[in-house]
C-alpha cells in the first residue's frame, strides 16, 4: 500500500481525496517509480480544484511533473536503482501522475536524471524550467550570441521567465526582464540576473507594422498584443522563442518583421517533445544553472497540503516554486 491523492469525479464536481492504493491498481506502463518529489504547477492548481478541464480520466492521480527512482522496468533502458524525472506527455491529465509514492509510466516519457542533479533539483526546475532550457535552445540555434544585444524576457516573474533570466545570465547575455510589478518582483529578478526591467506597459501600446531596433532575441510568455510589439522591435535578424499565451493566443501583427528585418519566430512546446531534445535540454539544465538558482522561494509541503495549495496558486497567491515531498 502506498499513499496518493486521488481526483473523482462526484455529480460533476472533482473531488479530491487523500487515500491508500495498492500496485495493482497502478495504469499500465513499463517502468514503476518510486516517487521522491512531485510540484504544484498552474495546470495541477486547475486539476485538483476542478477550476480547468483538465483531468481526461476519472479517476485520476493529479500532478504533471515528478521525480524518483526506479522499482522495476520491463523497459532495457531503466534498471532499478535508476534516477529519473518525469515531465508532460500528459501524464497528471490522462494518466496517473507524480502525487502518489509510486507512479508506473510508459518509458518513452522518462529522462534519466543528469548528473549534477537530484531530484529536489529537479523538481525546482520542472515542466517551467524544461521549457526555458528549450526556449534558450532555440535562441542559440537561431545564431542569437551573447554578443548579438539585449535578450528579452516577458513574463519573467513566472516560472519559465524567471528560468529563462537564470540561464540566459549565466551563459553570459545581457538580459531585460519585462514585469508588471517591479516594485515586488525586481529584486528577485536582478538577483536571478537580470540587468534592466521593463514596466509591461511598455509593450501594451499597439504595436506599429515596425518600430526602433530594440532587441536581439526574446523569450515570450504572454503572446498576444505583447508579442506583437516585440516582433515589430526586434533586431535585424533577432528571433523570438514563444512559449506562452498568458496575455492572449491571437497575434495582432503583420508580415513585416519576417519579410523586412528577416526576424524568426519559433514556437517551443515542452509537453511533447521529443526523447532526444528532453535529454539534451537536461543535460544543459544541469550545466548551466547556477546554484544561486535553488536558493530562491522554494516550498516543501506533503500530501495533505496539496489541495490547499492547487486552491492557492490557482488564486495566484503562491511566490515560487512547491515542491510536494512524497
Amino acid at each position: 500500500m502506498f499513499k496518493a491523492l486521488l481526483l473523482e469525479n462526484q455529480d460533476g464536481k472533482t473531488v479530491p481525496t487523500l487515500t491508500q492504493l495498492t500496485e495493482s491498481q497502478l495504469p499500465e506502463g513499463e517502468v514503476r517509480v518510486a516517487v521522491a518529489y512531485s510540484s504544484i504547477n498552474y495546470k495541477d492548481g486547475l486539476a485538483i480544484t476542478g477550476k480547468g478541464k483538465i483531468v481526461r480520466q476519472w479517476p485520476l492521480v493529479p500532478g504533471i511533473d515528478f521525480a524518483g527512482t526506479v522499482l522495476e522496468s520491463a523497459d532495457s533502458r531503466y534498471q532499478p536503482g535508476d534516477k529519473v524525472v518525469l515531465t508532460g506527455w500528459g501524464v497528471g491529465e490522462g494518466h496517473w501522475g507524480g502525487m502518489a509514492e509510486q507512479a508506473r509510466v510508459k518509458g518513452d516519457w522518462l529522462v534519466p536524471l543528469p548528473a549534477g542533479l537530484d531530484e529536489r533539483q529537479a523538481m525546482c526546475i520542472g515542466t517551467a524550467g524544461l521549457t526555458a532550457m528549450l526556449c534558450v535552445l532555440a535562441l542559440e540555434e537561431a545564431g542569437i550570441t551573447p554578443e548579438s544585444g539585449e535578450v528579452l524576457v516577458t513574463g519573467a516573474a513566472g516560472g519559465v521567465g524567471s528560468t529563462s533570466v537564470a540561464l540566459l545570465a549565466a551563459l553570459g547575455y545581457q538580459v531585460a526582464v519585462l514585469t508588471g510589478r517591479p516594485e515586488e518582483q525586481g529584486a528577485m529578478l536582478t538577483a536571478l540576473g537580470a540587468s534592466r526591467i521593463v514596466p509591461r506597459s511598455e509593450l501594451l501600446v499597439p504595436a506599429k507594422p515596425l518600430e526602433k531596433q530594440l532587441w536581439a532575441g526574446a523569450i515570450d510568455t504572454v503572446g498576444s498584443q505583447v508579442l506583437a510589439k516585440l516582433l515589430a522591435q526586434m533586431n535585424y535578424g533577432g528571433a523570438v522563442a514563444a512559449c506562452g499565451l498568458a496575455g492572449g493566443f491571437d497575434l495582432p501583427t503583420s508580415v513585416m518583421p519576417f519579410i523586412l528585418r528577416n526576424v524568426r519566430l519559433q514556437g517551443v512546446d515542452s509537453v511533447m517533445c521529443p526523447l532526444a531534445r528532453r535529454q539534451l535540454a537536461w543535460q544543459r539544465l544541469a550545466r548551466d544553472l547556477p546554484a544561486s538558482f535553488f536558493e530562491q522561494a522554494v516550498t516543501e509541503i506533503g500530501l495533505e497540503q496539496v489541495v490547499e495549495a492547487a486552491e492557492a496558486i490557482t488564486l495566484g497567491q503562491i511566490a515560487g516554486r512547491t515542491l510536494v515531498k512524497l
